[in-house]
C-alpha cells in the first residue's frame, strides 16, 4: 500500500526517510569534543546507516545568542537558507538535537511553520525556573516555543522526560535509553599489555580518570580524582592513575599530581574516541564524579570495556550506572565517601573483577545504541509517512 507524504510523492510509508537535521548547541563538526557531540553524532551515524537520507542543515551554534543581538542577521540569513533548503529538498521531517535555554532551536520552528513538515526533537530540556532570571528568561522562552511547537520529542534522561510532561501531552513524549556501539568499546587484552608497560607500573592496580581539562566542573571533578587518589597513596595502596585529556587546565593539574602523587600520575593527552577502549582496558576501575553531568558517555564507555566505575549520584549518572552492581555512586560532593569508593575497590580485586564483568553485559543489555534507537526510527517513521489529508 502507498501513502501519500507531506509533499504529495507516493512512497511506501515504512522504508526511509529525508531528515533535516540541525543541533544548535554544538554543530556536529565542532572541533571541542564533548558528551553532547558524541550523542548527536551517535544519532545521525544510526540514521545514516539505517539507510535514511540525512541532510545538515546548518552550523549556526546558538549558545546564548539572544545576549548577542548583533548576531541577529546570522539568525535571519540562517532562518531564510533553511526554508530554502526544505523547499528544494523535500524532507519528511525536521530533526534538531537538544533544544535548550542556552541554546534554542531557532531555526526549525520557522522551517516547518512555512512548510508543514513535522517537526521533531531528540533531548528537549525544559526549566521553568528559567524564566525569572534576567540572563536567561530569553532563552527559556525561544526553547520553549520550539519544545511546543515539536510533533514529538524523545528524552534519554528521566528527569527532562518528567519536565516535559508538563509543558506536553504523553502522546508527544517518548523516553528513550542513552547507547553507545558496545562492539567498539571492548576490553583488549594486547592493548592493556603494550599500555602498563609504557607507564612502567609496578605491578599495582591502574585508575582511569578522562575529561576535557576546561576550567569548570570538569577540571574540579579531575582535582578531586587527584585528591582522592593521593590519599589513598597515604592509606598505604599503592597504585597508578592515568588521566585522558588535555586543555587550559593541563598546568594546573599537573602542578597539584605533582605535588600530591609524586611519580604515580601519568598525563597521556587527548585520545580519540575510536582509540579510547585501549586505554580503558588499561586500567582497573574508572573513577570521576561527574558533576552536573547530564549524561556521561564516558561512564556507559568505560564499563563496556570491563571497568567497575566510582562516580557521583546525581544528573544521568544513575540512569547509565548500576549502583552496587557495575559502579559504586557516591552523594554529590561527597569527597571522602568517593575516595572511600575507589580505594575499596582498589583492594578488593575479585570484586573490581565481578563489577567489571556486569558492566560489560550492562552496557550490552540496556546501553546497545543499535537497540535503542531503533524505537526512535520506527516513531519517526510513523511520524514521517503519516497519511496527510487530501489537499
Amino acid at each position: 500500500m502507498f501513502w501519500k507524504n507531506h509533499h504529495g510523492y507516493s512512497r511506501n510509508p515504512y522504508t526511509t526517510m529525508r531528515i533535516c537535521f540541525y543541533a544548535p548547541f554544538k554543530p556536529l563538526n565542532h572541533p571541542t569534543p564533548s558528551g553532547d557531540q558524541v550523542i548527536a553524532r551517535g544519532l545521525y551515524r544510526f540514521l545514516e546507516e539505517r539507510g535514511h537520507t540525512l541532510i545538515p542543515v546548518s552550523d549556526l551554534r546558538t549558545r546564548w545568542i539572544y545576549l548577542q543581538p548583533w548576531r541577529l542577521p546570522l539568525v535571519l540569513r540562517e532562518q531564510r537558507r533553511g526554508h530554502r533548503l526544505v523547499a528544494s529538498r523535500a524532507p519528511d521531517l525536521w530533526l534538531t538535537y537538544h533544544t535548550y535555554y542556552k541554546a534554542p532551536d531557532l531555526l526549525g520552528p520557522t522551517a516547518v511553520r512555512r512548510t508543514g513538515i513535522p517537526y521533531v526533537i531528540f533531548q528537549g530540556n525544559y526549566s521553568t525556573k528559567r524564566r525569572r532570571h534576567a540572563k536567561t528568561a530569553a532563552g527559556f522562552w525561544l526553547n520553549r516555543r520550539a519544545l511546543r511547537r515539536a510533533d514529538h520529542l524523545f528524552s534519554n534522561r528521566r528527569e527532562d522526560y518528567l519536565n516535559l510532561q508538563r509543558l506536553l501531552p504523553a502522546s508527544r513524549l517518548t523516553q528513550t535509553k542513552a547507547g553507545i556501539y558496545p562492539a567498539e568499546f571492548q576490553f583488549d587484552a594486547d592493548a592493556r599489555r603494550h599500555l602498563r608497560s609504557q607507564w612502567g607500573g609496578d605491578g599495582t592496580p591502574v585508575v582511569i580518570t578522562a575529561a576535557m581539562f576546561r576550567d569548570d566542573v570538569k577540571s574540579m571533578g579531575l582535582e578531586i580524582v587527584i585528591r582522592a587518589c593521593s590519599r589513598i597513596l597515604q592509606r598505604g595502596s599503592p597504585h597508578t592513575l592515568v588521566i585522558i585529556g588535555d586543555g587550559p587546565r593541563r598546568d594546573h593539574l599537573a602542578s597539584l599530581a605533582g605535588r600530591l602523587m609524586p611519580g604515580r600520575v601519568r598525563f597521556v593527552g587527548k585520545i580519540d574516541r575510536q582509540r579510547m577502549a585501549r586505554y580503558y582496558s588499561a586500567g582497573d576501575l574508572f573513577a570521576f564524579p561527574g558533576i552536573n553531568e547530564s549524561l556521561g558517555m564516558v561512564y556507559m564507555e568505560a564499563q563496556a570495556c570491563g571497568l567497575p566505575v566510582v562516580a557521583f549520584h546525581n544528573g544521568g549518572i544513575p540512569e547509565v550506572v548500576d549502583h552496587s552492581r557495575t559502579g559504586t555512586l557516591v552523594p554529590l560532593h561527597d569527597e571522602t565517601a568517593f575516595a572511600d569508593a575507589v580505594h575499596h575497590l582498589l583492594v578488593n580485586a575479585e570484586k573490581r573483577r565481578r563489577m567489571g564483568k556486569y558492566a560489560a553485559a550492562y552496557i550490552r543489555n540496556q546501553h546497545d545504541l543499535n537497540v535503542n534507537y531503533s524505537v526512535v526510527e520506527r516513531i519517526l517513521l510513523d511520524i514521517a509517512h503519516r497519511p496527510q489529508p487530501a489537499a
